[in-house]
């Protein structure tokens, strides 16, 4: 079952590593200098790519291709289902003689054309209109994926409808990153900064991930059609001991991972590190900081060889957010930063004066930013799994806040009163000057409970739901900034006095945005109130945080910089509305058919049994002695009633919500009537988990899922 995984004594891994990937190594390798040379500028946006250069491109990619046993090619793109797509063609061309010769045009590399009419598009177009186009993304790595199709060549795309709108994910986040650059490099062409061509934002995103048992998965319907328990009563353990978190890695996991890594490196995934997580079964998986929308992609493949790796180890990796009621959910951590091309981080605290300056403007950049766009930034961590996690003791809550440390807050408050600033070491920070010391890297520690934390040279945003595509986090994460950005250059760009105008933006945005700072417990119930009082929004679900996605600011944002058209934000609103529906309408079938067809017979068997052995007991002894049986037998038949009772209104619900109109009402609907009455069901479902005899139980429990690896 399981695949051998090479030797590294015998196949060193940095020869290995990125060798199912067509690498800037591999194009120097295999394509003309001159070729290499106009592809680079393409890719760093000097020049468009001519049909003349793609038509060299294809064919030094195909013969790399057909090297390593490809057949097949496709153009790989990230529809709004926030899952991928692929649609496979060989490279096989039929000659006058009956053979067959082996072609892949520059064409073919630059675009394709899928069906369109079937994946989610709010309203951009009818669903006959099926035409929809993927154009090649020149900065993100052409791959290989050996699978069960055989190998197959892969190039990541774009996918715009035939009348030009984003129906991906990918299209919003390219343009997000050429905003951020343009308004980022006006302000550092106005900090005098000569040498830096382009700021690309990059990312190192951490993903959250469950095993269980294939055996036990196939056995539950909730976790085959929906990723989560429906129902499932908590063990007489759970993960209160952390004996779990960091500890050593189980023999059958740490094969699993050890092939995981392996086709990663393949991949040119720079996978770095592994551990167990703090809910049993749990895990985690980091990779090393990549570009923005590489980083994306390579998201989206590290969650698919997840799930086919897992498979091989009769193993299913769970991606859902909660799978499990009343233990830890899983996220996705989104370390962002801002960086140049000549390998300057724009949140690096820096080691001179002017970078100190530097740093302290794009850092109030983001607090800005993230103070006056937390509700697309709460909005960007939204959906239905996500919502049963955020706001639990395991995941930061609802409410979108920065911790910055005690040395960058002080400082920042300092200079926002107009005093004078000190260091560590007592010495005064004065902007410009000679005085201001080396800030060292690890300004803070670490707070788990903070979404959006400063560490050291970068943002760590904790919200992201673990089973979504990083790019909507990071779509708007660029352009919340990039708008910010923009008014400290139009600021900075008619100053005469730079110092000074600096001084002032920092002093002014700080002083205005500073609510959003908060060091302290974000799990403390004391902050919710504190977090009101200072005027902090609090969006506590998926249906409360969607409008937020078409208000005028927002719409003016994003048309502003070019990223989205206000039809195609719309479009969007309406698209997440009817998929939380529908994740909540399948959860809520689930739900009935295993009480149904499940639950009840168990649990009336069980009742039976017991009915009997009171009978039997009284033929012999009196019926004072079964007191203790009818006790259990009362129990089972009350939570049996309230159950039942629970799914007939349950299934009046559905009916309800089917029938409503409009997708953000029936959202609504789903949330406040068919979510709330699933909650109150549950309870009596687990309560008979507990009671029924665990032989006759129809479905494996917590302990089987959690413990059993």
């Amino acid at each position: 079952m399981y695949r051998k995984v090479v030797d590294y004594a015998e196949q060193p891994l940095e020869k290995m590593y990125g060798e199912n990937s067509f690498s800037d190594a591999k194009m120097r390798e295999r394509l003309p200098k001159s070729i290499y040379k106009e592809f680079k500028k393409v890719q760093n946006g000097d020049k468009e790519l001519t049909i003349e250069v793609a038509e060299v491109l294809a064919n030094a990619i195909k013969d790399w291709a057909i090297e390593k046993g490809a057949t097949h090619y496709t153009h790989w793109f990230q529809p709004l289902t926030g899952l991928t797509a692929e649609k496979h063609d060989s490279f096989i061309s039929p000659t006058a003689d009956g053979s067959v010769i082996l072609e892949f045009s520059g064409k073919e590399l630059i675009q394709g054309e899928p069906d369109a009419s079937s994946f989610p598009n709010g309203g951009l177009r009818a669903t006959f209109e099926a035409r929809g186009y993927t154009a090649w993304d020149v900065t993100s790595p052409i791959f290989l994926k050996e699978d069960n199709t055989g190998i197959t060549l892969y190039i990541p795309t774009a996918f715009i409808s035939y009348t030009g709108e984003a129906l991906d994910k990918k299209v919003p986040l390219l343009r997000s990153m050429d905003a951020l650059n343009k308004q980022a490099m006006r302000v550092l062409k106005a900090l005098g900064n000569k040498d830096s061509k382009k700021v690309i934002t990059t990312v190192g995103p951490e993903q959250e991930y469950f095993l269980v048992d294939k055996e036990y998965f196939e056995k539950r319907m909730d976790l085959v059609l929906a990723g989560r328990t429906v129902f499932g009563a908590m063990p007489p353990k759970g993960q209160e001991m952390d004996d779990h978190y960091f500890g050593q890695i189980k023999d059958r996991v740490a094969a699993y991972m050890r092939e995981l890594d392996y086709e990663l490196w393949k991949l040119g995934i720079a996978a770095k590190t592994k551990h167990n997580e703090v809910a049993p079964n749990q895990f985690e998986l980091a990779v090393i900081f990549g570009t923005t929308n590489v980083a994306a992609d390579h998201n989206q493949l590290v969650m698919e060889t997840m799930r086919r790796v897992a498979g091989r180890h009769n193993l299913v990796a769970l991606l859902h957010e909660k799978p499990y009621a009343g233990v830890n959910g899983s996220g996705k951590h989104n370390n962002w930063s801002m960086a140049t091309d000549d390998g300057k981080n724009l949140l690096e605290p820096g080691k001179t004066p002017h970078e100190n300056m530097q740093f302290l403007l794009f850092m109030t950049g983001v607090i800005k930013a993230v103070d006056k766009y937390a509700p697309m930034l709460r909005l960007s961590a939204a959906n239905a799994g996500n919502d049963h996690r955020l706001g639990a003791n395991e995941a930061p809550p609802a409410i979108i806040s920065i911790f910055l440390g005690d040395l960058l807050s002080d400082i920042l408050e300092k200079i926002s009163n107009g005093e004078a600033a000190k260091g560590k070491d007592g010495v005064k920070l004065e902007l410009g000057t000679d005085s201001l010391p080396k800030l060292p890297k690890d300004l803070t520690d670490r707070n788990r409970t903070s979404p959006f934390a400063f560490t050291g040279n970068k943002f760590e945003f904790r919200m992201v739901a673990s089973s979504d595509s990083i790019s909507g986090v990071n779509v708007i994460l660029n352009t919340m900034v990039a708008d910010v950005l923009k008014e400290f250059a139009d600021e900075l760009e008619n100053a005469t006095d730079k110092k000074a105008a600096v001084e002032k933006i920092i002093k002014d945005a700080y002083s205005a945005h500073k609510r959003v700072v908060f060091n302290g417990d974000g799990y403390a119930e004391g902050w919710v109130a504190e977090a009101e009082k200072r005027g902090l929004p609090n969006l506590k679900s998926t249906v409360d945080v969607l409008p937020e996605g078409k208000t005028k600011e927002v719409i003016d944002l994003f048309t502003k910089h070019g990223v989205f058209t206000e039809e195609e934000l719309v479009s969007r609103f309406y698209i997440y509305s009817e998929k939380y529906s529908q994740q909540i309408n399948i959860e809520a079938n689930i739900m009935v058919e295993m009480a149904n067809m499940q639950i009840f017979p168990s649990a009336n068997k069980y009742a039976k049994q017991l009915a009997d052995t009171i009978k039997s007991v009284k033929e012999v002894l009196s019926d004072a002695d079964t007191v203790e049986q009818e006790k259990s037998l009362k129990a089972v038949l009350n939570n049996i009633k309230g159950l039942k009772e629970g799914i007939a209104e349950l299934e009046k619900l559905i009916i309800d919500a089917q029938n409503t109109e409009g997708e953000y009402e029936q959202a609504k609907f789903y949330r406040e009537k068919v979510l709330a009455k699933m909650e109150e069901a549950r309870v009596y479902g687990d309560n008979l988990e507990k009671l029924v005899e665990k032989e006759l139980w129809p479905f494996p429990t917590y302990e089987d899922l959690l413990f059993r690896l």
